[in-house]
């Protein structure tokens, strides 16, 4: 497939991020694909073509790996942080097991003493028996806070795909362990009561008098009201939308494709697909071959080989990237971001290559 041939129909989408900065009703948008395909690079250059057009801009990162601080060279953490060099750019990076741990010690504190034992007892069943469960409560901590916050767009630069899909499900997952909780109430709350007896406890040890069930039945409560909320908003197209990122290879566009499905199922809306790493994205890899047949006597053997696997390798990218054109190319903006021969570290490079995301390379072939 020729390079060209992408952008020979005038009715394909345009090449770049555009539509998502210019739409001012955005709120939520979402960056994610499979891991090491370059997500953080573009939340970070989403976000500061964004702040170029709103009042403020916040980047959350939600992978448990962050990456936010060594991509912009500037240590962030729980609260929000703002980017050197901006006046309305923010950085916040969340730690689940940190927030897992300010919740069970915010139950603890409102339990007795002699409760806490049962509490902290009744959380570990839960997360063990509940995969996901600190997942979705510590997204609902972080729901409820940015909710209250003053950002025009918040960014999320997601955890790989699995996780991202896992997000997706909180929901479902809440009304599991909201189930649990109600089934253990059921089987042993007179069991607990006793043991609140027979400890001194007496009736209750919340502050409005609560068993430790209750407790843990409101907490959980108060995050499924949060998460459905969060949802509905998620599944409205002119408040959130999500960015897929892949790079022009096998199992990174299959996964592309498997997240686009999850999402169309979930109901959130995509129209976008960032491909990064690609090889002279403006050039053609058959005239590429035909000016390295002709050059490649003036060559010694090993600039021939070096020129061959790169040869191949724009080969390969091109029937991937070719693949996704056909996959998306009707409904999705695609943009093609090139491979640099440097790494993209830093707000002045990301600045720079922010552009492309917004200018892409012209894939016309003379």
């Amino acid at each position: 497939i020729k390079m060209a041939s992408f952008e020979d129909d005038i009715d394909v989408p345009d090449p770049s991020l555009m539509n998502v900065v210019e739409q001012d009703s955005l709120k939520w948008i979402f960056v994610g694909g499979k891991g090491g395909v370059g997500k953080t690079t573009t939340s970070c250059c989403l976000s500061i073509q964004l702040a170029k057009k709103r009042n403020k801009v916040l980047i959350v990162s939600t992978d448990p790996a962050h990456n936010l601080s060594d991509a912009f060279c500037q240590k962030f953490g729980r609260d929000p942080m703002l980017v050197d060099g901006f006046d309305n750019l923010y950085v916040m990076e969340i730690d689940a097991n940190a927030d897992m741990d300010k919740i069970q010690g915010e139950m603890s504190a409102a339990a007795g003493d002699d409760e806490q034992s049962v509490l902290q007892s009744l959380m570990g069943d839960l997360t063990s028996s509940i995969p996901g469960i600190d997942e979705a409560m510590s997204f609902s901590e972080l729901m409820k806070q940015v909710q209250t916050m003053d950002y025009d767009t918040i960014v999320f630069d997601t955890a790989p795909t699995g996780h991202t899909l896992r997000l997706l499900s909180f929901p479902t997952i809440m009304e599991k362990a909201l189930g649990k909780i109600m089934d253990l109430k059921d089987k042993f709350g007179g069991m607990l009561s006793s043991m609140s007896g027979l400890m001194g406890g007496g009736a209750g040890t919340g502050p409005n008098g609560e068993s430790p069930t209750d407790m843990m039945l409101g907490k959980l409560e108060e995050t499924r009201e949060i998460i459905n909320k969060v949802n509905t908003m998620f599944q409205d197209p002119t408040v959130t939308t999500f960015v897929c990122v892949c790079i022009p290879e096998f199992l990174s566009i299959f996964e592309t494709e498997r997240l686009v499905q999850e999402l169309s199922k979930f109901g959130i809306d995509s129209h976008n697909v960032v491909i990064n790493q690609v090889l002279f994205p403006e050039k053609d890899a058959e005239e590429l071959a035909e000016w390295f047949e002709e050059e490649k006597g003036k060559l010694s053997k090993e600039a021939r080989e070096i020129c061959s696997k790169m040869m191949a390798r724009k080969k390969m990218q091109d029937k991937y990237i070719g693949q996704c054109f056909d996959l998306y190319g009707d409904d999705f903006h695609i943009v093609l971001q090139p491979l640099l021969d440097h790494e993209v570290r830093g707000v002045e490079k990301l600045t720079d290559f922010s552009e492309t995301l917004v200018n892409p390379v012209d894939l016309e072939v003379d």
